[in-house]
């Protein structure tokens, strides 16, 4: 058996080449793959469940065949895609997860994040980020008119830019204290999370005891896979001409 972790393929209508991609390799997922975990920034912007186009169509046509599979669809929100609703799940057979969960994969208790929570040292951001999860922020959003919700989201894809080619580098990374802290309160030994475009794994120590942080590489011009078999994680990099 085999799960697979992915994260951060912002996929939008500017990036037909990356929607491909996804569409072929989950077509080319083997018969042994047990789960799908998609931590966040699935779409590059989501304003409602009510808004469709062909890119949207055709993704939820391939999460719903991978389900009727057989396969476990799982979603968690990103800080682009944080609207996704239940009118979603249900259409594709997935499930929303909390960011963060801690669930047992294959036998191993393993803790999953979008990540941008832990990039504590961005108080703008946390600041930011503290509004727009806002239950009450989110029903008047969503009660605007749809043209009024994608000229916001416009607006806020161009601030975000802006501020982040404005940013010094390492407020967009987490704070190491703050890993420590999540993993020390859920009690984990691994962690897994996307969000900073920043893909590696890293050995740190959490109550005088070994730990493993895999941070998920963004989808561009190249796919970033983890997979866990069970036993071992492993990635997996693949060119993205390769699916031309």
């Amino acid at each position: 058996m085999s799960c697979y972790f992915i994260s951060d393929l912002h996929l939008e209508t500017e990036r037909p080449d990356i929607t491909r991609a996804f569409l072929r390799w989950c077509q080319n997922l083997p018969s042994s793959t047990q789960s799908l975990y998609i931590l966040g920034d699935f779409f590059e912007v989501w304003v409602g469940d009510d808004y469709q186009n062909d890119l949207i169509q055709s993704v939820k046509k391939q999460l719903r065949a991978l389900s009727d599979r057989g396969i476990e669809l799982a979603i968690m929100h990103g800080n682009r895609d944080f609207l996704l609703g239940h009118d979603f799940t249900q259409q594709t057979g997935s499930r929303m997860l909390e960011d963060p969960t801690v669930e047992t994969i294959l036998g191993k208790r393993v803790l999953l994040m979008h990540g941008d929570s832990l990039c504590t040292r961005d108080l703008e951001y946390m600041q930011f980020r503290q509004q727009i999860r806002d239950p009450d922020w989110q029903a008047d959003f969503l009660t605007k008119p749809l043209p009024e919700r994608l000229a916001i989201a416009q607006q806020l894809r161009q601030a975000s830019q802006q501020k982040s080619a404005d940013k010094q580098t390492y407020l967009m990374d987490v704070t190491p204290d703050a890993v420590v802290d999540i993993m020390s309160e859920h009690q984990v030994d691994t962690l897994i999370h996307g969000h900073t475009h920043r893909p590696n794994k890293h050995s740190l120590q959490v109550n005088d005891q070994p730990c493993t942080r895999w941070v998920l590489g963004d989808w561009d011009q190249q796919l970033w896979v983890l997979n866990f078999d069970g036993q071992s994680f492993s990635k997996q990099v693949i060119p993205l001409e390769q699916f031309d």
